[in-house]
């Protein structure tokens, strides 16, 4: 799988990508990512890349004549329509969750656009095939948005993490079309301050676990994100 990062700022991701997960499964050719700098695109001896906007108010805009090159010179065009996939970050797309991951991982190429300053002028809008936001707070650009968009979808490639891994955590859960939590986790010690681990988990017997892990897995959700369960056909 192929990841293009459009950024004004290419050196946030040093950190995060050159460590863990992401780092393997570059390492293991499974993915690749790219970073292009939105300031190469830029207009004029400055590389201007954002004005002042129509109508008044504070803050800058980032330039849809700038925005559409770099994306231009990003995709890839030997790809069919469907393998590849344009999303940008903006705080008033829709809110990101385990379908929309699952689903990036069936493309080829996935171009995410980091916006930044005030925002996007509107007509990028138009260039682009989802607008995706993390929740209703604001950032100060869309690069760490995009860190984890990138991390949550590389480590669902096939070959990334060991067989299972993402087949039994939280919303990896599926049942009735619902993406439900992960049951509780336990380890050593048996017991700490007086919590003890339940007895099911100790008693060999597969077939109870499994049933014990999924009753807990229904009130686990049903009590701390009911509305996974109430959109379950969202």
């Amino acid at each position: 799988m192929k990841i293009s990062i459009l950024t004004l700022f290419p050196q946030m991701f040093q950190g995060p990508f050159s460590q863990s997960i992401i780092k393997q499964a570059v390492a293991k050719q499974a993915a690749t990512i790219n970073f292009i700098n939105i300031r190469d695109f830029g207009i004029g001896r400055h590389r201007v890349v954002d004005d002042t906007p129509y109508g008044g108010g504070i803050g800058m805009v980032m330039r849809v004549d700038v925005l559409k090159s770099a994306l231009d010179a990003t995709r890839d065009h030997n790809l069919k329509p469907q393998e590849e996939k344009v999303i940008l970050m903006t705080a008033d797309g829709k809110t990101y969750n385990q379908r929309i991951a699952e689903s990036y991982t069936k493309v080829k190429h996935l171009i995410i656009i980091c916006g930044h300053y005030e925002g996007v002028d509107e007509r990028m809008r138009t260039f682009v095939d989802e607008e995706i936001s993390l929740g209703d707070f604001v950032l100060t650009g869309g690069e760490i948005p995009a860190m984890l968009i990138v991390d949550s979808v590389i480590r669902l490639i096939p070959g990334v993490l060991k067989p299972g891994v993402t087949s039994a955590e939280s919303f990896s859960h599926k049942k009735d079309g619902s993406y439900l939590l992960e049951y509780p986790l336990y380890t050593k010690p048996q017991s700490f301050v007086g919590m003890d681990v339940p007895d099911i988990l100790l008693s060999g017997n597969h077939k109870k676990i499994d049933e014990w892990r999924e009753a807990q897995t229904l009130k686990r959700t049903g009590t701390r994100r009911p509305d996974l369960i109430k959109d379950q056909n969202r």
